[in-house]
């Protein structure tokens, strides 16, 4: 089913939910969801960890008072979980059921991909209208150009590297350092590119292993002695560590080190950007479900906010910018 527009629209509460893995943001776009239903005079309330909720019942009532002080707040304060439960079709009809009782009329969903296709099967299954917004740090859901909690893990990752930066310099050392990103390197190219790093390694495009060592020779023949490779975790080489180890095994005398960020991206407070795509998304998300859509996600593309069909949203893999990785392959050299 594609985005769609309710025949009959008489939304009057409104479950909202987190789910999968966190990201900075994901707060603020609860808060903009309570204040904007209650902008509108609709019921709403908060599903605990995330499909769990549904399943097992889990809420509580949401007001502008119980999102108060949460908008600078990482993490989730739903909380989030991968839902076993939600997975089969009883646990489905038991959320389905417990919607029922409680007179929910309509769900916001923030999430990933996992998140998006979750609510696109509850939506096929019971046609209840359902709206998600994107928050994941990965940026890889098409159709918005930049995905809730994307800039803040960035920014994270670019801080974390300007300061193994001073360590590679003082000891001249060649540092491997590993993001998130198993499917996209959005995170590896966007921070490789605003840190100054030597090279990055994405599962997109790559270098090889011999590639990499020929730059690397390179850079010493011009007297520069330490480097930062950026590895996306779903680089085709393998991880940071095992590019790493397969490099001293050819040439022992690299002094190579590993750093792996891991969750370090996803936590911190949102910053201001992510702040005012949350503001955006959560007003849209409402008005949309008013306006009678359904089984779509929000997005941003060019400062504007679109409604994009969730089937699209999951199943087109968004590409890295070509134009990006051109620049950062002319500024390494």
């Amino acid at each position: 089913m594609e985005a769609s527009k309710l025949s009959d629209n008489k939304i009057k509460k409104i479950g909202v939910f987190t789910s999968g893995g966190d990201s900075p943001g994901m707060n603020a776009a609860i808060r903009a969801v309570v204040r904007a239903a209650k902008h509108y005079d609709l019921e709403i309330i908060g599903f605990l960890n995330g499909y769990d909720g549904l399943v097992q019942n889990e809420y509580k009532v949401l007001n502008t008072r119980t999102v108060a002080h949460i908008l600078q707040q990482g993490g989730t304060f739903l909380k989030s979980a991968r839902s076993k439960a939600f997975r089969s079709a009883e646990g489905r009809q038991k959320a389905f059921e417990n919607l029922k009782a409680l007179k929910v009329d309509a769900l916001i969903a923030i999430g990933g991909d996992g998140t998006l296709t979750g609510l696109r099967v509850f939506q096929q299954e019971f046609g209840i209208p359902g709206i998600g917004i994107p928050g994941t740090i990965d940026n890889d859901l098409y159709g918005t150009d930049s995905t809730l909690g994307f800039d803040t893990a960035v920014n994270t990752v670019v801080d974390c590297i300007d300061k193994i930066r001073d360590t590679a310099n003082s000891h001249d050392r060649l540092f491997f350092i590993e993001v998130m990103g198993r499917d996209s390197g959005f995170i590896a190219l966007n921070s490789a590119v605003a840190s100054g790093a030597f090279a990055v390694m994405l599962p997109e495009t790559d270098i090889s292993l011999e590639s990499l060592i020929s730059l690397l020779h390179r850079n010493r023949i011009k007297g520069k002695q330490s480097s930062i490779v950026i590895v996306a975790e779903g680089n085709i080489n393998g991880n940071a560590s095992e590019i790493a180890k397969a490099l001293e095994e050819k040439h022992p005398d690299y002094a190579c080190r590993v750093t792996i960020l891991g969750h370090l991206q996803r936590g911190g407070k949102p910053n201001y950007f992510d702040r005012l795509l949350a503001a955006k998304f959560g007003v849209k998300a409402v008005e949309a479900l008013i306006e009678g859509n359904t089984n779509c996600m929000v997005g941003i593309q060019k400062n504007e906010m679109i409604l994009v069909p969730i089937e699209k949203a999951i199943k087109v893999h968004p590409d890295i910018d070509r134009e990006l990785l051109r620049i950062s392959s002319i500024l390494s050299e």
